[in-house]
């Protein structure tokens, strides 16, 4: 039986709706996502190592849920992670892993913590999750030399907006492409993802 978040999780909402939307699932999201294969939190750790390769370097995991994309990131052997979240039902999940050296809920007009080699913004960024300007303030945070690495799943995708700021960004030079790569992101639902990691200038 599918999951009913599933069929509310794609569809535009405020940030309210969207906080409590999560809320509400945290108990269900790993075995709902895992269930479907969900691939983009390995297929984005393993493209972060590739270009950064001091494994101790802080890593923001930012919309980091239940921790998914944080074991993620410890498994590809990143040991340094700090996670952010709007959901406090999503943040206590996470708290459960351990993988977090410090968990903090965030508001959507919060301003971001800096100083990270990386941010990660792990099947967070686009439709029923974090909205476009996110990306903006999450590009904004990043120190000169520090990358991010982010993914947009195909309903994101189906807006050209989003592409068209990373696409901005890079043609004004205040980031550099290093990797972009179109996979699974949930297999069993058919829905691919294009995972991106770019660094500032």
């Amino acid at each position: 039986m599918s999951d009913p978040y599933f069929d509310k999780v794609y569809k535009a909402r405020t940030d309210e709706e969207t906080r409590d939307l999560y809320d509400a699932w945290a108990k269900t999201y790993d075995a709902a996502v895992e269930g479907e294969g969900y691939a983009t939190p390995r297929r984005c750790a393993e493209a972060l190592h590739a270009f950064m390769p001091d494994t101790t370097a802080p890593i923001l995991d930012f919309g980091c849920g239940t921790g998914l994309s944080g074991l993620a990131l410890r498994l590809a052997g990143f040991t340094t992670i700090d996670g952010v979240d709007l959901s406090p039902g999503m943040l206590e999940r996470a708290r459960e892993r351990q993988t977090y050296r410090n968990l903090s809920r965030i508001g959507t007009d919060d301003p971001l913590p800096e100083g990270y080699a990386a941010i990660a913004a792990i099947g967070v960024i686009g439709a029923g999750a974090a909205p476009l300007n996110a990306l903006e303030r999450i590009f904004d945070a990043l120190d000169a030399g520090a990358m991010c690495v982010f993914s947009f799943n195909d309903h994101t995708l189906e807006d050209p907006e989003f592409e068209a700021l990373v696409d901005r960004r890079i043609a004004d030079g205040s980031l550099t492409r290093l990797f972009q790569e179109h996979g699974p992101h949930l297999p069993g639902k058919d829905i691919g993802s294009t995972v991106y990691v770019v660094e500032k200038k």
